[in-house]
């Protein structure tokens, strides 16, 4: 018998109990054949069958207890790394345990003996899970937002969807994240956020409003300071992205990068920035109102201090495989998913050639001088000094009827503002220094 199909304790015993009924109404032969029908289901030795039919088939309870296998000195342990990755799953967290462990001990946060290192080495993930689960329950997932309808001035943009077992860097799905609060009149703050699918690379930034000056100076923003060259940007169907504007500026100032859209109305596919818009964006702001020059400046700190933390720290789980099981009597058909294991966005990008020598050994070295669990103590910070901040309703030039300067938020602002067509060229990224990752 396969271990797929071997019964549980209780199966055994509940499956006994219905076949010892008719072995005490057998005769002699029909209880060797019921022997031979038992041994067959179950696989035990005959003379153990025959000893439970003549058993009370209660389970008893064990004599002596066994003591855990790890005590608090582990699991205090597994709680600060834990912390330090943001309490991510079981599943990403426990193929990288030493990894963060060792990190935290050059740091001083863990004391890292011998005996612990051994016990976080064997340490399986459901055990994790188990001992976790005590300190940081799971929390609800957050419902999403639905694409806007395609426009007319899309139709030369195709519509399509960025296969999810891509193995080149550089094809970023782009999404729009909205901090209205209740109220979504007036002006107010979006976080614009890119994903790349083959690596897990996540870059956000802030933008006061929507209109096409703002978004295009954070994709510049954001490209200019990327790791590796972009090949590909796929956004939805809305204005924000698909204008006449933006797509002259990527037609003059990024002519080699490649535009895609999704079907209206089919979220899927924009599967990796949707799941990336709970986890990194609402997961931290909610759905809270933010419309303030101020707020959006401190909204550009977080995201800086969030790039580092979740591009070189946080592991990430990539889909391997996935096999379509048929429908059988016990169970209706479905689609089991397999995953790789669990690295870094970082460490997936330094498996390809999308990053120079210089960039990898510049971030690498970058990465050896923060300490991750400090690293969230200051992404926390941020967020609650964020928090703080009053909105344009609450300030003094409220009373005035004064709005806020969309041009104070620019971080080109002089070269946007003199141009009258969006022509200049985003600066090609490959071969520099890592300028938006920094520890400062």
């Amino acid at each position: 018998m396969s271990t797929e199909e071997r019964m549980t304790i209780d199966e055994r015993y509940k499956y006994l109990r219905c076949m010892k009924t008719r072995y005490e109404k057998a005769n002699r032969t029909e209880k060797g054949a019921l022997l031979d029908e038992m041994q067959k289901v179950i696989g035990l030795h005959r003379k153990s069958l025959i000893r439970l039919m003549n058993s009370p088939l209660v389970r008893k309870p064990r004599r002596r207890e066994r003591g855990p296998t790890y005590g608090p000195e582990v699991e205090h342990a597994l709680c600060i790394i834990a912390e330090s990755f943001d309490h991510i799953c079981a599943e990403r967290l426990t193929p990288n345990l030493l990894t963060m462990a060792q990190q935290l001990d050059a740091h001083g946060e863990l004391h890292l003996t011998p005996w612990l290192l051994r016990k976080l080495e064997r340490i399986s993930t459901s055990t994790v899970r188990r001992l976790l689960s005590r300190h940081h329950p799971a929390s609800p997932r957050l419902p999403r937002r639905s694409p806007s309808p395609p426009k007319p001035l899309t139709q030369g943009i195709p519509m399509t969807r960025i296969p999810w077992d891509t193995a080149q860097p550089g094809h970023f799905e782009v999404d729009l994240v909205h901090h209205s609060g209740p109220d979504a009149s007036g002006q107010y703050v979006h976080s614009l956020q890119m994903v790349d699918v083959a690596t897990g690379w996540s870059e956000r930034r802030a933008v006061l409003g929507r209109s096409w000056l703002v978004v295009s100076d954070a994709f510049r923003h954001i490209l200019a300071h990327l790791p590796f060259t972009v090949q590909e940007i796929h956004s939805d169907n809305g204005a924000e992205f698909l204008n006449a504007h933006l797509i002259r500026f990527w037609a003059e100032a990024a002519s080699h990068i490649t535009l895609s859209r999704s079907r209206p109305y089919h979220k899927n596919d924009n599967p990796f920035v949707e799941q990336k818009n709970g986890a990194l964006i609402r997961a931290y702001l909610g759905h809270e109102r933010l419309d303030t020059v101020q707020q959006t400046h401190l909204l550009h700190e977080l995201y800086q201090q969030m790039g580092l933390y979740y591009n070189l720290f946080l592991p990430v789980m990539h889909l391997a495989d996935k096999v379509s099981i048929p429908a059988t009597l016990d169970h209706p058909a479905r689609v089991q998913r397999h995953y790789d294991r669990p690295r870094t966005p970082f460490e997936r990008l330094c498996e390809t050639e999308a990053i120079t020598d210089s960039d990898r050994q510049t971030l690498e070295a970058l990465r050896d001088r923060i300490n991750p669990r400090q690293l969230r103590r200051e992404i926390y910070r941020l967020r609650d000094e964020l928090f703080a901040l009053p909105n344009a309703i609450d300030l003094p030039t409220a009373i005035d009827g004064l709005t806020e300067d969309v041009h104070e938020t620019l971080h080109y602002p002089l070269e946007l503002e003199l141009a009258d067509e969006p022509t200049s060229p985003i600066p090609e990224r490959r071969g520099q220094a890592p300028v938006a990752l920094s520890s400062e």
